[in-house]
């Protein structure tokens, strides 16, 4: 244990101070692609005209904006433009001054000037070290389940004054960058400053001028997340803990009396971490005597990383030495037998440090992933409380032979399989064993029980597909829903009832769908929900954040849609009436989600229960196709065109050809949006019938109106004088031809598209030259006798190519539907 003696502590006291943006010396802020520059801050200077370039930047590279931009990242910089190199390679130049410098790259794969993000595959290389091999934006964001996401390197700038990064397309390939960050930090940061400690080895690499860093996680403990504006002067973000913690035991966030000063020091400048990292912490509470505070953090192999530990006592009651003493443990084994912060820091308030060395073995030589473990304990030498806690953490890999390119994660990578909470590492009370208290032919049997018990939740919880899903605690889901509170419910389905919950700290609304046990619906559908949205990410999707596999609970939480489902905004008394070209944006989107899952990979996925009340629509009326539940993948052999099945959906949206023969196509899904789409012009609700037929079904009285030429007789009256003659004629003529009843008849979803999308421009064009429905109707009567007998005309085909409309669609082709179908036995 460390001492001081009393005058030491008071002249160090000398030296506190409170926190100052550190003041860096070295800023560029390179918005790649953009030809102007913004006023935010930080400020974004485009690369066009920066003196960072090279002289032949117009043949060696172009700009190019996003075709299709997800609304995650709309209009944030830098990800509304991007660089993309088409030579054998580019390199930016940047003058600074000598020390280590942050390098950060901002990256957001997207559909570039008709490029595949797919294909885009290439090196990063800065100042003689390797940071990118063979490098797929596209694949880290689908690992990382963002839209975009930043990669941060520590340079070491030596004499020479100079900062290069350097993009090398792979072969056959091409290159891009979004944002380029270069920003400087004090000489004793990260290179050197504070006792670094190995962990599993006497000895390691030094930490100097000729090593290089990559930061792969900064930790908030307990609190939340902090932009790079709210560091210390240095842009550093810091990641919520939350999805990182290991099984059940998440301890308590206490939170420090915000009219306390956080006190820095010598030892720990105020630009080490901000003030808001040592104001939250988490704590170990009550659960210190029977798990391990743990997290887990996914890292390369055949790495050393080097950890720094944060703490910083806020618990009023822990004031004196030896109240609190606990151990650390680093992919487990012992990193420190006993912490006492009041040895380290003196009083509450003042923060400090830990420094840790640690190598990630590769025992299969493939540089795949492993796990990092950080753990915490209470000491038994603890003489007043058993606790543990924790303020920050960061993580860095450190450059092996002047690398640190590591190979890109699978396609079909799996986030770490849940797992039960960890028991405490080292236990030195005796246990009563379990054999004799058991005993006989009864404990035999009940033994077996148990193991088979065992043995099927293990392979049912091993069965999950993570990808991209957190996992939740049951606990964490009754604090999300107020104990699941009825007045929190916002939906009922075939699964359950949905609420509207809160999760990390009331920070993130989300919708929790809660299995009900009476639901004919099961672990199979909810197997099947996981299987598919992990896999799939699109903006007409909805999106998967995570689920609840505990205590017999299964439990699905997706992103929160504030304007509801379809069928509400269609039926509801209470909502205003939604507009006919809200409508049609809304079936456009809608139906660009089915295209997605039909032709968006090499294998389709069939949805299987397309409905009005699937398609939800967030807080800017976009559409988002939801429930993947009954999902099922199309045949693996190209030359079939169907898979038998059972049948499942819902009644009166059901192909009635599928319903016949037991086969599933692509062509079911299209014929349910047909009744979505007559759904949408009539609001009227789908007559739930058997099959065949007892009365006149929504569809069957849609195609009649469609062919007699009355199909305004059944129009929402809503839409009373809203909708176009000609509009109405094309979107009927979309409607009626999902509606065949043979499938080969039917359209593609791809067709689909081309037909709402012409009759929106139909519509558009009508309004600007006032030809909007009266209430004779004359001109729908007529155009539905020419329109039925005849082509379009010439007008038709002059506006359809003025919008300069083609068959073009984002598809973000995948290739993981091979395990989707293992993983859900579909």
């Amino acid at each position: 244990m460390l001492a001081f003696s009393l005058p030491f502590f008071s002249v160090l006291l000398l030296f506190t101070t409170t926190a100052q943006p550190y003041n860096a010396t070295d800023r560029f802020f390179l918005d790649c692609g953009s030809s102007s520059t913004t006023s935010d801050h930080p400020r974004w200077n485009s690369d066009q005209n920066s003196n960072s370039v090279p002289s032949n930047i117009i043949t060696t590279s172009f700009p190019s904006t996003p075709f299709q931009p997800d609304p995650s990242v709309s209009g944030i910089l830098p990800y509304t433009s991007a660089r993309i190199f088409n030579a054998s390679s580019f390199t930016y130049t940047f003058p600074v001054y000598q020390g280590p410098k942050f390098l950060r790259l901002h990256f957001c794969p997207a559909t570039y000037s008709d490029l595949n993000p797919e294909q885009s595959l290439f090196t990063v290389t800065s100042n003689g070290f390797t940071l990118l091999t063979n490098f797929s934006a596209f694949l880290t964001a689908f690992y990382l389940n963002r839209k975009s996401f930043v990669k941060e390197f520590v340079i070491y700038v030596t004499d020479a004054q100079i900062l290069n990064v350097t993009f090398t397309p792979s072969p056959n390939s091409y290159a891009f960058i979004n944002g380029i960050e270069i920003v400087s930090m004090p000489e004793s940061l990260y290179f050197s400053g504070g006792s670094l400690k190995y962990v599993g080895q006497n000895t390691g690499p030094v930490i100097d001028s000729k090593a290089a860093l990559e930061n792969i996680y900064r930790l908030n403990m307990g609190g939340g997340y902090i932009s790079g504006t709210d560091d210390t002067g240095m842009y550093r973000s810091w990641e919520q803990d939350t999805g990182y913690i290991h099984g059940a035991a998440i301890g308590w966030t206490p939170v420090y009396d915000p009219k306390k000063p956080i006190i820095y020091t010598m030892e720990t400048p105020d630009y080490t971490a901000p003030e808001l990292v040592y104001r939250t912490q988490r704590s170990m509470g009550n659960q210190s005597d029977r798990y391990n505070l743990t997290w887990i953090l996914p890292v390369d192999s055949g790495f050393f990383y080097k950890l720094r530990l944060h703490f910083c006592n806020i618990i009023s009651q822990y004031t004196e030495r030896g109240q609190v003493v606990f151990k650390i443990f680093i992919n487990n084994q012992t990193a420190d037998e006993e912490i006492d912060l009041f040895h380290l820091s003196r009083d509450s308030g003042y923060p400090v440090y830990k420094d840790y060395l640690v190598f990630i073995d590769d025992p299969d030589g493939r540089r795949g992933k492993q796990d990092l473990w950080v753990a915490m304990h209470p000491n038994p030498n603890s003489e007043k409380y058993r606790d543990a806690y924790l303020n920050g953490l960061e993580a860095f890999k450190l450059s092996m032979d002047s690398s640190l390119a590591s190979p890109n994660p699978e396609y079909s990578r799996e986030y770490p399989q849940p797992r039960a909470a960890s028991p405490v590492i080292q236990n030195t009370k005796k246990t009563m064993a379990y054999g004799p208290v058991i005993g006989g032919v009864g404990g035999g049997l009940v033994l077996l029980t148990v193991l088979v018990l065992v043995v099927f939740l293990r392979s049912r919880v091993e069965s999950l597909p993570l990808g991209r899903c957190r996992r939740f605690s049951l606990k964490e889901m009754k604090v999300a829903t107020c104990e699941f509170d009825d007045r929190c419910v916002i939906g009922k389905g075939g699964f359950g009832k949905v609420y509207k919950g809160y999760i990390d700290n009331a920070k993130t609304v989300v919708a929790i769908k809660r299995l009900n046990s009476a639901s004919k619906q099961g672990f199979r559908e909810f197997r099947a929900e996981i299987g598919f949205l992990s896999k799939l990410r699109h903006v007409q999707l909805v999106s998967l954040i995570g689920y609840c596999d505990d205590e017999g609970e299964m439990i699905l939480v997706y992103d929160y849609m504030p304007n509801g489902t379809l069928r509400e905004n269609l039926y509801k008394n209470n909502n205003p009436p939604l507009s006919w070209k809200r409508r049609l944006h809304i079936c456009i989107g809608a139906a660009k989600g089915l295209q997605y899952l039909h032709t968006g990979a090499n294998r389709a996925i069939i949805h299987r229960d397309v409905k009005s009340t699937n398609i939800l629509l967030d807080k800017n009326w976009v559409a988002k196709l939801s429930d993947f539940g009954l999902s099922k993948l199309g045949p693996k052999d190209r030359t079939q065109n169907h898979v038998s099945t059972m049948v499942k959906g819902t009644i009166g949206y059901l192909d009635p050809e599928y319903y016949r023969r037991k086969q599933l196509t692509e062509k079911s899904d299209v014929y349910s949006f047909g009744v979505v789409l007559l759904e949408v012009l009539c609001a009227r609700p789908v007559i739930n019938l058997g099959l065949p037929d007892e009365e006149v079904s929504l569809a069957e009285l849609g195609k009649s109106c469609y062919r007699k030429g009355t199909l305004h007789q059944i129009i929402d009256l809503n839409l009373s004088g809203e909708i176009a003659p000609r509009c109405l004629m094309k979107f009927g003529e979309v409607a009626y031809s999902c509606l065949k009843e043979e499938g080969i008849a039917r359209p593609t979803m791809d067709d689909v598209i081309w037909g709402l999308e012409f009759a929106l421009q139909l519509q558009e064009h009508a309004e600007k030259s006032g030809g909007m429905v009266g209430e004779a109707m004359l001109e729908y009567q007529q155009l539905s006798f020419i329109m039925q007998a005849e082509p379009a005309t010439t007008d038709e085909h002059a506006l359809l190519g003025s919008t300069g409309m083609a068959k073009r669609h984002d598809t973000s082709s995948t290739d993981t539907f091979t395990e989707i179908s293992q993983l859900t036995g579909r």
